[in-house]
């Protein structure tokens, strides 16, 4: 695990979104094609920008993968991950060849199932993840399955997750919180070849400093990326201000 602390979010963002562009651009350089993950929520809002800002990608070479979504979340709903990422990320490039999202108005199962075809015929070559504030990765909350082989799930919501979601803006009330979502499984998360995490802001402390310097445990999901050969974390100081070492 690769640890680097930046002065601010917007320094992050843009450490993670190069690092993402570069590997990128060799993974189509050697393959002739890439596959990849991206992640919503306000922690990607910077990386996101910088991404989609890099040059000299060849996105028609480009099959992206998106973590999770509500159950029964119409894609113009404000808080729609789906609106989200054809907003900061499809809208904002070219020729890209394949978005697959996340159809939460589709009947759960039978949408876990479509996604689970999808992405086993394509092998990840890196992934955009975060870390929630309880430490979710992707919106596998405590406890998490470390075990299912399942590449999506559906999952129940907890309680600091869907605060979370209204602290963040997305949502009026905490019962305008969706209770249910689909979302990538731990274990497909991590398959992937690479996993860039960005995690700024304060109140991500506690979590980060949890996975970093806590036990491995599926009661701080996002602990697990510890296991992972090649996994960079991006903080600034805010976020890392919890951690013993600080990095």
């Amino acid at each position: 695990m690769d640890i680097q602390t930046y002065p601010n979010p917007q320094a992050l963002g843009q450490a993670a979104g190069n690092d993402a562009a570069d590997r990128l651009r060799k993974i189509i350089a050697e393959k002739g094609e890439a596959n990849i993950i991206i992640a919503t929520g306000a922690s990607q809002f910077d990386t996101l920008k910088a991404f989609t800002a890099a040059p000299d990608i060849d996105w028609s070479k480009v099959t992206v993968f998106h973590l999770d979504e509500y159950v029964g979340m119409d894609k113009t709903h404000p808080a729609s991950f789906v609106k989200y990422l054809q907003e900061r990320f499809v809208d904002q490039i070219e020729n890209l060849k394949c978005m697959h999202f996340v159809d939460g108005t589709n009947d759960p199962e039978a949408e876990t199932k479509r996604l689970d075809d999808l992405i086993s015929q394509h092998p990840i070559d890196f992934a955009l993840v975060g870390i929630g504030e309880n430490a979710h990765l992707a919106f596998n909350d405590p406890p998490a399955d470390f075990d299912t082989e399942k590449p999506y799930l559906v999952v129940e919501l907890d309680e600091p997750c869907r605060k979370q979601q209204l602290g963040e803006g997305w949502f009026p009330t905490l019962e305008d919180v969706p209770k249910r979502a689909i979302s990538m499984s731990i274990k497909q998360v991590m398959k992937s070849g690479a996993l860039i995490v960005s995690v700024p802001d304060e109140r991500k402390a506690k979590a980060v400093a949890d996975s970093i310097d806590g036990p491995l445990t599926n009661e701080v999901p996002s602990s697990i990326l510890r296991e992972h050969a090649d996994c960079v974390i991006y903080l600034d100081e805010a976020s890392a201000s919890q951690l013993k070492a600080k990095a």
